[in-house]
């Protein structure tokens, strides 16, 4: 990675966060590729095996997406034979998702792949310094998750990405 110096009289967010979700996406992205939506399927993953999610539709709720959205994307880690719907014990009605012993072998080996494509992302500290942007980063988004509740955040990720306006938010992207 690149540690050149940067300009930084500008102490605004917008442009730093940007960066580096382009980074993250261009670096992490790639680790990936063979999993059914990418982030949103390792999100869904990780939450599914060191989660406590009920449900698939508390699942949907923790992470943020769309329960039709979800609904398509567990359909797809289904089909792959990562994760499979089972009656929930509290609940007969609820449908746990569980992974399976072929997803908790594929999220190992991406967990794995995806820890060193995050500290190439993050080079420019030391581990020490890792370790605390990381602990702050988690303290800050759990603190605004639930700021807007109408914008989709994958769409707001996606317009950064794309440099595009976020649906129903005008130019803000």
């Amino acid at each position: 990675m690149d540690t050149a110096p940067v300009d930084t009289t500008d102490r605004s967010l917008g442009w730093p966060l940007g960066v580096l979700l382009r980074g993250y996406e261009a670096v992490v992205g790639t680790e990936l590729d063979g999993l059914p939506h990418r982030h949103r399927g390792y999100q869904v993953m990780q939450e599914v095996v060191h989660g406590e999610q009920p449900s698939q539709l508390a699942l949907a709720v923790h992470l943020g997406i769309d329960r039709t959205v979800m609904t398509y994307l567990i359909d797809d880690l289904v089909a792959e034979g990562l994760v499979e719907r089972q009656p929930n014990p509290a609940d007969r009605r609820q449908r746990k998702i569980v992974a399976t012993p072929l997803g908790l072998t594929r999220l190992a080996e991406t967990c794995t792949r995806v820890a060193a494509a995050e500290e190439r992302v993050l080079g420019a500290l030391d581990p020490g310094e890792q370790a605390a942007f990381r602990e702050m980063l988690l303290r800050v988004a759990g603190s605004v998750r639930d700021v807007d509740g109408t914008t989709d955040p994958c769409a707001v990720a996606a317009a950064t990405l794309d440099a595009q306006p976020v649906p129903g938010r005008g130019d803000r992207g």
